[in-house]
């Protein structure tokens, strides 16, 4: 199966299959010497005449963003396609914030509207992630942005921005030979909305090439680059550098079957994925190139056999734990650190807490209700937590729209977020209470309870009951114990 060299990502957005990643920007920076702007836009000028028109690059990756300021303003506007990434820090964000934040990429990439502006939540607990989609979406509707995508998100958390009125187009994910967590619920969830999949990580850092093939194991440690170090971790993850060497050997049998690389022969075999709409390569710019093999990409067809002997390799390796970016926001962190000391300094508490006179501790969400009622969002005394009976709601608003799946995410996220706030920690759950409005709608609100708390398992009740507010599909309450 060859692959299209190009498509629509969403309307009015011809972009190239291939993307060239620009994260590497950041590691060749790393001692402090930025790169020549000059240089790296005269590399990105190479890339956009051989037809890969498509760079991806992020707030944090360098000095990214000003590098294509400079291309943009010597080699022309409209030439190539920019794509961001708008990585805040896990805390309440105003809309201010997310305001300077799209006015300092637009600045520094020298346009007035950024093709694609991709973002990251570094913690679904806290309700600020929902604050800043909505306001990302608000400055899409005044033109500044033109399409929204997502980075790193998980399934669940991908469906209750899809029902909740968001218009994302994208979600940019880990997706490899090594990394099979989107080939399942990710792909059937994008094909139904018509998302596409951006798969970084196909060539696992460069590990997924002719260099580390019946090679002794690397040390992981500061002489490998910040991605190899990551990708190093997946490997471990994935059953280690035997079964990787297992893969490789069986990559190269094909590559050169091909005449291709091993590298090449990795992406195209994820190109090809359903709902997949392109594939990010690292480029080092100004340091390699790899225009070449990426022309390769699509020159090559897998037939069935081939196929097949890559599957049963990967039947052979461990499956990393977890959903998409999971890596990034619970144990084990497949960073280049290993922890994420890298990217955020620390989390803090999703909700407001007030101490009261009788030894109890009150975590507030800012709901209107919760002074008309004249109840919290969760109490704590003594080493019990108790969660009072939560909604989807945000605001004025119901999230996950009619999805009964989606609303019970949001809602766990919000009781997750008041146990945190309290002390807590979601393990600590021992019972659930869950009320529904429909008792057809009892398996999927079912699933995305047992996702949540597998290995856990706390003891739980589910009725049907009338639930007040149309919109709201299931109420939820909790009790947790903290063991200091």
């Amino acid at each position: 199966m060859t692959a299209n060299r190009y498509t629509e990502l969403a309307p009015g957005l011809k972009i190239s299959r291939v993307l060239n990643g620009l994260w590497q920007i950041a590691d060749m920076e790393r001692d402090g010497t930025k790169v020549d702007p000059n240089l790296a836009a005269k590399a990105m000028h190479a890339y956009v005449e051989a037809g890969f028109t498509t760079f991806d690059m992020a707030d944090h990756y360098g000095s990214s963003e000003e590098i294509a300021g400079v291309y943009r303003q010597t080699y022309g506007k409209n030439s190539a396609q920019f794509f961001t990434k708008w990585v805040p820090s896990p805390d309440r964000i105003t809309q201010d914030q997310v305001k300077k934040a799209v006015e300092t990429a637009l600045i520094r990439m020298k346009t007035d509207q950024i093709d694609l502006m991709q973002f990251h939540a570094w913690q679904y607990a806290h309700p600020s992630w929902v604050d800043c989609l909505f306001w990302l979406q608000e400055l899409k509707k005044e033109g500044k942005i033109k399409h929204l995508g997502l980075t790193n998100f998980d399934t669940a958390h991908l469906s209750i921005v899809l029902n909740s009125g968001i218009e994302v187009v994208s979600n940019q994910i880990c997706y490899s030979l090594l990394d099979q967590r989107a080939a399942g619920e990710m792909t059937q969830l994008c094909l139904k909305h018509g998302v596409k999949i951006l798969a970084f990580g196909t060539v696992a850092g460069g590990f997924l090439s002719e260099k580390w093939l019946d090679k002794a194991e690397p040390k992981l440690d500061e002489s490998l680059t910040w991605s190899q170090m990551k990708y190093k971790r997946f490997i471990d993850q994935a059953g280690g550098w035997a079964s990787f060497q297992s893969l490789l050997r069986t990559l190269h049998q094909l590559a050169q079957k091909h005449q291709v690389s091993i590298a090449t022969l990795a992406s195209h075999y994820i190109l090809n994925q359903p709902s997949v709409g392109g594939v990010i390569i690292g480029a080092r710019l100004g340091q390699s190139e790899h225009i070449t093999d990426q022309e390769k990409l699509f020159s090559i067809s897998l037939n069935q056999e081939d196929q097949k002997m890559i599957k049963e390799q990967l039947e052979t390796l461990h499956k990393i734990p977890g959903d998409c970016g999971d890596e990034y926001r619970k144990p084990p962190f497949l960073t280049a650190s290993g922890d994420l000391s890298h990217h955020v300094e620390s989390f803090p508490a999703p909700y407001p807490t007030q101490a009261g006179g009788d030894g109890r501790t009150k975590a507030l969400s800012g709901t209107i209700w919760e002074d008309i009622a004249g109840f919290s969002r969760a109490v704590r005394k003594g080493n019990r937590i108790l969660v009072s009976g939560t909604t989807a709601t945000h605001g004025s608003r119901a999230m996950g729209g009619s999805d009964p799946g989606a609303q019970t995410h949001f809602i766990l996220d919000k009781i997750e977020g008041a146990i945190l706030s309290l002390g807590g920690k979601m393990d600590q759950v021992i019972r659930t209470r869950i009320f529904i409005r429909n008792v057809d709608q009892w398996e999927p609100i079912s699933r995305a309870h047992g996702q949540r708390f597998a290995g856990i398992q706390p003891a739980n009740t589910m009725v049907r009951a009338d639930l007040i507010g149309d919109d709201y599909l299931v109420e939820i309450e909790a009790e947790a114990v903290v063991e200091n």
